[in-house]
């Protein structure tokens, strides 16, 4: 990992870019039309994309822009794949323009995966003194959300609406007119088991605070120091009696019936111990967060050989990853990293220890298969050992 240089081009000069993603169905061009044709605050350039040979959305959407070169429709297929060198052009296009426009948004088709829009805008000199990536924002249908979730795809092929949910900073939980509070519940635990990152907005008919989706300078590195702390829980337990008669609190060995209490030696009465009840994890996908905290500063050299170890192994896999990290050595300069697959941008945060302030590093990682114990043994062999 390199520190990015932005001193040519501040980020607050660059055009944010905010990408909307989301399954087929859940409410995207409702989210844009509502944004171009109900306020008038921001000054948007749409660059919109639909799967297939025939463009749906364009007609819609065009209609609430101020003129009709403000959208730029691309029609050879996902935004994410085979027209990859139509966005960077599209976006070159409006370098000159761009001053014109708060903000660009880029609308994926239901079945992308943003991380290969991420390389792009870190892959290009020009777009990066231009642009920068400000947030990924995904609308879920509250209605139909579950579903998608759990779909068992073959092959271990990737779900593509979990990778979504996975990717957010911003989720728009979005027609809620269209299910019960009971259904919400089940939704909102099913998305936290999977992004417990992200944050989660409600809407009907994917009408929103624009305040709450734009400008959010979710992928700047000083942003992330405000990770979650909620992140760090453990998980909620409830308890539960154990059914097994037989069982006492006295032994620690193991019945073939699977739970770890034993039989009470003395033979005495005693109450039931009561057996702890998980809480429900989005088992068929495996897309879980993980949140690790070190109170001892990280070595430079073993932390960086590690993530790279990491990347290369996984980096399919891992989504998402951030950190705040305190390192040996450097001082009292707090050092951040934000990210998507193995395109990393790291760099000293502006924001330093203060000489009474704990130094403490957090990381989350948010991706497929990921095993917490491993992640915690490979990272406490990072930390400088004491003397």
């Amino acid at each position: 990992m390199s520190a990015i240089d932005d001193a040519e081009v501040p980020d607050e000069e660059k055009t944010p870019v905010t990408v909307i993603t989301g399954f087929l169905g859940a409410g995207k061009t409702t989210l844009l039309n509502y944004i171009l044709k109900e306020q008038t605050d921001w000054r948007i350039a749409v660059i919109e994309n639909e799967f297939g040979e025939v463009n749906i959305d364009e007609g819609l959407v065009t209609e609430n822009l101020a003129t009709k070169e403000d959208i730029v429709s691309m029609d050879n297929g996902c935004v994410c794949c085979t027209v990859r060198g139509d966005l960077v052009r599209t976006l070159n296009s409006l370098i000159v323009r761009r001053k014109d426009f708060h903000a660009i948004m880029l609308e994926t088709t239901g079945l992308a995966d943003p991380a290969p829009i991420i390389q792009t805008f870190n892959s290009d000199a020009t777009l990066q003194d231009n642009f920068r990536i400000d947030c990924i924002v995904t609308l879920v249908d509250a209605k139909n959300v579950t579903q998608h979730l759990r779909e068992v795809k073959s092959d271990d092929a990737v779900n593509e609406a979990v990778q979504q949910v996975a990717f957010a900073d911003r989720i728009l939980l979005n027609k809620l007119d269209l299910v019960s509070d009971a259904e919400l519940a089940e939704v909102k635990e099913e998305i936290h088991s999977i992004n417990s990152s992200a944050k989660l907005i409600e809407t009907k008919r994917s009408v929103v605070d624009l305040g709450l989706i734009l400008d959010q300078s979710a992928f700047s590195l000083d942003k992330t120091l405000e990770i979650d702390p909620d992140l760090f829980l453990e998980e909620e337990e409830e308890e539960e009696p154990c059914e097994d008669e037989n069982c006492g609190e006295a032994h620690d060995h193991a019945h073939g019936h699977g739970h770890g209490h034993g039989h009470a030696e003395d033979g005495a009465a005693s109450e039931p111990p009561k057996k702890k009840k998980k809480k429900k994890k989005h088992d068929l996908s495996q897309v879980s967060s993980v949140g690790m905290r070190f109170d001892t500063d990280f070595d430079v050299a073993k932390f960086n050989m590690f993530m790279s170890t990491l990347l290369q192994a996984k980096a399919a896999d891992i989504y998402r990853s951030k950190g705040v990290l305190a390192f040996a050595g450097q001082g009292d300069t707090r050092f951040v990293f934000q990210g998507v697959h193995e395109n990393i941008n790291f760099g000293p945060s502006s924001v330093p220890f203060k000489p009474d302030e704990k130094r403490q590093s957090t990381l989350v990682f948010i991706g497929r298969g990921l095993n917490r114990d491993e992640l915690q043994a490979g990272l406490n062999e990072c930390l400088v050992k004491e003397s």
